[in-house]
């Protein structure tokens, strides 16, 4: 009988990922390519409706991810090395949960083998978002749906 193998994501830390298995960790739920707005009072990140103009309101995917930074000069590249900044991201992101030593969902893809999964589980906001082209920026805080952290 064969040895079960933990999943990469379970035997390896963030720095031992190759680029491949790194990408992996994405569910695609676009929750990050939302625009959040900052509580200058006690720090707290907000996420809003209002997509960034590259990201596909329905696939919840840049429709451009190569070349993204060309034409969203904020757009954050995220690393291992900044794994101790994660938590504005989501408490459901891939990259977050192993960061914090947390397994993934069943409907992550890497789980459960269904990319489409994390849009049945509505954690994604296929269907539900905003392009920030369609949305004057004075108003976005009309558009909040969850606070991070």
């Amino acid at each position: 009988m064969a040895a079960k193998v933990e999943p990469f994501w379970k035997r390896k830390t963030l720095d031992q990922l190759d680029q491949e298995e790194w990408e992996s960790l994405c569910d695609g739920c676009g929750l990050c390519c939302l625009q959040k707005l900052e509580d200058e009072d006690d720090g707290s990140v907000y996420y809003t409706r209002i997509a960034c103009k590259l990201l596909d309101l329905t696939t919840c995917r840049c429709t451009d991810y190569t070349n993204r930074r060309k034409f969203v000069a904020d757009c954050i590249q995220l690393t291992p090395a900044q794994a101790d900044e994660f938590r504005w991201l989501p408490p459901t992101c891939g990259y977050r949960l192993v960061a914090e030593g947390k397994d993934l969902p069943p409907w992550h893809h890497l789980v459960c083998n269904d990319p489409e999964a994390v849009h049945k589980a509505g954690i994604s906001q296929s269907g539900r978002m905003l392009s920030e082209n369609s949305v004057a920026e004075d108003d976005w805080e009309d558009y909040l749906i969850f606070r991070a952290g």
